[in-house]
């Protein structure tokens, strides 16, 4: 197994892709902190591995929040002892719809959660990693950065913004064998999906969707989990600053 004695925090690991990932990196031996804002999905997962046979327990934390990413990653150290890999995967959008129609509040909520969440864990993992003599940050970007999509503009510059600051921080922190990448995956089959179309899930909204995919068809939490263990396990130890499109070419 992959993460054998790894202990790990994903955030938004309630449902989706975080969920995807929990349960990925539990199979592979890790040590999982299932984090999310929802605690009954984050409770839900966290029970579902360990009654699997794997190793986690449910930390509730708004990632937006300072004191409430402290006591995540002190709730890390606090059950075992430290911390090695920092998955930064909850994220929020708005509905897929003109720019000006996404209000202030809005606007503020989607760049605290997928943008400030970022510097808030560097402010409190970093230490732990430190003295432990490294560690590993992942964020969760998107597609949406790179070959942005028209109705998502905000949700768009947020996750750009993942993007240069997961290589910022790559090239500052690998002088202290710290890695920072980041996943950039297509519109998935999650939660967010009837948001990023702007419409209900129909056959003909999705069909719309996947045609603009070279592989022809929407990611899965498994497809992201698969790439997340390999960027967080030891074979990619010369790995950093790398943002990783999982998107069946749709950034070709």
């Amino acid at each position: 197994m992959r993460l054998v004695n790894k202990t790990v925090i994903i955030s938004g690991a309630g449902s989706g892709f975080g969920e995807g990932i929990a349960r990925r990196f539990a199979d592979e031996g890790a040590r999982v902190i299932v984090n999310d804002i929802n605690a009954e999905a984050g409770q839900r997962v966290a029970d579902e591995i360990v009654a699997g046979g794997g190793t986690a327990r449910f930390q509730a934390a708004d990632v937006a929040v300072d004191r409430e990413v402290e006591a995540l990653v002190g709730a890390a150290v606090e059950a075992y002892g430290g911390l090695d890999i920092m998955v930064n995967n909850a994220g929020i959008t708005h509905l897929n719809r003109p720019m000006l129609e996404v209000d202030e509040a809005e606007f503020d909520r989607i760049f605290a959660v997928n943008v400030k969440a970022i510097y808030l864990a560097a402010r409190h993992a970093l230490p732990v990693f430190r003295g432990r003599g490294g560690g590993v940050f992942l964020n969760t970007a998107s597609t949406a950065g790179i070959r942005p999509r028209p109705g998502l503009t905000w949700y768009n510059g947020s996750k750009g913004a993942a993007i240069l600051l997961t290589k910022s921080m790559a090239v500052e922190l690998a002088p202290e064998n710290i890695r920072v990448n980041a996943l950039c995956p297509v519109i998935g089959d999650t939660g967010l999906l009837t948001s990023f179309m702007g419409g209900d899930d129909t056959p003909e909204l999705r069909a719309k969707f996947e045609a603009t995919i070279p592989m022809g068809r929407i990611s899965t939490p498994r497809d992201i989990a698969n790439a997340a263990l390999y960027l967080c396990s030891d074979e990619a130890d010369f790995i950093t600053g790398v943002c990783l499109e999982v998107d069946g070419g749709r950034c070709i």
